[in-house]
């Protein structure tokens, strides 16, 4: 058991969509300084500067969420530097941990990590057999480089790094700009952009029968807060909700709930991606206490309802 109380930490994309739902409940557990590094100041890409960041910080924890990522698009678009960037990061932060003495890093990977064809409910035994889907493979096997790296320096240094493998996550904050989000800030950008133009249809990528879970944004930063204080094990863990839903009927749910009455369109010319995704969640309440709280519907709601708010602020990445 760690004490986050006066603890400081380092929270690598603490800017962020998940980061900042992190950075508040470390504030909220009273820890001695929380250190968010801005890309501007500390490129995570470069030594110089993760060297830096550490003497800057001072830190007893390091939680990594630093990540280039994107939806299936921009997945299919810069395959090289997303393979490059996430690499990169991870390997000189964690490094630079072990040469600081850092206490415990807690890494955290992607459901992109698991195989194309992986039995539902994933398993975390099952990470290995057999690679990724194609579309998200050099952003997931980059990550998932830090599992491999996290449990050889265990191995050889005595090193404290946990790996956590959220799914698909959501909520207020999220980003929407459609060249780099992922399918609900999509989702939700089209219907309400659909319905305040009078559109008679959206289109949508793929032909809907691919499965995705999803988590609530605020319920993934307190599993990684639990997973902080309280997991010291080599093992990777699951971080989800535990059920799988249908793009089609995920779809036909935030149409609804915007209540944009025209007809949706499918492209059948692009891809699905995975063609299931839902993970066993049971190892996370086990080791942690995790249990996933918000409910699906609700957490939808409130997503929509921020979006709305800032397209009304008028503010121009929302439009």
């Amino acid at each position: 058991m760690i004490e986050l109380k006066n603890k400081k930490v380092i929270v690598t994309g603490g800017n962020g969509f998940l980061g900042k739902f992190v950075v508040k409940k470390l504030e909220q557990e009273n820890c001695g300084s929380v250190f968010v590094p801005k890309k501007t100041n500390y490129d995570l890409r470069d030594i110089e500067a993760v060297v830096r960041m550490y003497k800057d910080a001072e830190a007893d924890i390091v939680i990594h969420l630093a990540a280039v990522v994107g939806g299936i698009g921009a997945n299919r678009e810069n395959p090289g530097s997303f393979f490059y960037d996430n690499l990169i990061m991870g390997v000189q932060l964690m490094e630079q941990a072990r040469l600081n003495n850092i206490k415990k890093f807690v890494a955290i990977g992607t459901v992109c990590s698991y195989p194309k064809f992986t039995e539902v409910p994933f398993k975390e035994e099952d990470l290995w057999n057999g690679y990724p889907e194609e579309t998200n493979a050099p952003y997931g096997l980059a990550k998932k480089m830090l599992l491999v790296q996290s449990q050889a320096y265990r191995d050889q240094y005595g090193f404290n790094s946990i790996f956590l493998l959220p799914v698909n996550l959501y909520g207020p904050g999220d980003n929407f700009e459609l060249k780099f989000s992922h399918v609900i800030p999509a989702l939700i950008r089209k219907f309400y952009l659909a319905k305040i133009k009078g559109s008679s249809e959206v289109e949508v990528w793929g032909t809907g029968k691919a499965t995705r879970e999803f988590l609530y944004v605020g319920d993934c930063a307190e599993a990684i807060i639990l997973a902080t204080e309280k997991y010291h094990r080599p093992y990777p863990v699951n971080v989800g909700a535990g059920f799988e839903i249908s793009i089609r009927d995920l779809a036909e749910k935030i149409k609804d709930i915007i209540g944009f009455n025209g007809k949706i369109s499918w492209d059948k010319s692009k891809p699905d991606g995975q063609p299931r995704r839902c993970l066993d969640t049971s190892k996370a309440f086990k080791e942690f206490g995790f249990r996933a709280k918000t409910d699906f519907d609700q957490g939808l709601k409130k997503t929509i309802d921020w979006y709305k708010i800032k397209f009304n602020e008028k503010k121009s990445n929302f439009v």
